[in-house]
């Protein structure tokens, strides 16, 4: 599906987003820690853009935003997304997030509250895997390292653990992560440092306390396949938890890991799950008396 790209001066940065048009209702797209706006093209392809006006972006120091030195708190993140909201005129949108952009969702609903109509929250919760780092160390390593060429990136990529499958959406976003490195080659756009601060910036925050503040109806999906290491990065009771938490919440449970929820069968399914949480059901008329 096509799709224009997009950039405005927020926050004393130029934040990168991509914009699928439609006429109905407006949603936010916040991918996860390390990856960019086109993270979501399992989502489009299983058609989240044939109902949403979808607007998705590339968080600081990562894509094509501008990758500031310092300054990756989740209020720092969330005052990018107010000032990308004002300079489009929306008043309200749903937020859907995954992962890090999942916890950023709680964070602009809980301090923002008038900007989200609902949140979905994919595979995000107050608490994670314990070994969350270690779990995550196969991606992390790809951080600041160099590739002689686009092929042998991305042969490194369907290498990773938690990609079980493939299919084209999965290229699309990879493509996007990447970057001619200063002395040839590529690299990932986000780098390790600007990481290693927005992962201390989300470890500052008490997530229960942020997640009793939401008030709008919430949809927390989860995909507890394994990840890594044999191990989910988002365990089913842990989601659980956070979804029994927030006051107007739901839980879901799709096919997938943490990655692959965003694409082939998780991804139907999660769009299926967003159609039927945010629009309103479709009630045929009574049929006329004979």
């Amino acid at each position: 599906m096509n799709y224009t790209d997009h950039s405005v001066l927020v926050n004393n940065i130029n934040l990168h987003y991509i914009e699928y048009p439609n006429n109905g209702p407006a949603m936010l797209l916040m991918h996860g820690l390390t990856a960019n706006a086109h993270a979501f093209g399992g989502l489009i392809a299983a058609g989240l853009a044939d109902d949403f006006h979808i607007y998705s972006v590339d968080l600081r120091g990562r894509g094509q935003s501008d990758h500031p030195a310092f300054h990756y708190s989740m209020n720092d993140h969330a005052r990018d997304i107010i000032g990308l909201l004002d300079a489009l005129g929306l008043n309200q949108v749903i937020l859907c997030g995954h992962s890090f952009g999942g916890l950023l969702s709680i964070y602009l609903a809980a301090n923002y509250p008038k900007y989200a109509s609902k949140l979905i929250i994919l595979d995000a919760a107050a608490r994670m895997n314990p070994r969350a780092a270690e779990l995550l160390g196969y991606r992390l390593s790809t951080l600041d390292s160099v590739y002689p060429s686009w092929e042998e990136y991305l042969a490194e990529v369907k290498a990773a653990p938690y990609n079980t499958f493939w299919e084209d959406a999965m290229e699309e976003y990879y493509r996007a992560d990447i970057r001619p490195a200063q002395k040839g080659g590529i690299t990932p756009s986000a780098n390790l440092s600007n990481i290693i601060e927005a992962s201390v910036g989300l470890a500052q925050i008490s997530w229960p306390s942020e997640i009793e503040k939401v008030q709008q109806p919430a949809l927390l999906i989860n995909a507890p396949e394994d990840y890594n290491l044999d191990e989910p990065l988002l365990p089913d009771d842990y989601a659980r938890e956070t979804a029994e938490a927030l006051p107007h919440g739901k839980y879901l449970r799709v096919d997938g890991n943490h990655q692959t929820m965003l694409y082939g069968k998780g991804a139907r399914q999660t769009v299926k799950a967003i159609r039927n949480f945010c629009l309103p059901a479709v009630v045929a008329p009574a049929p006329a008396d004979q």
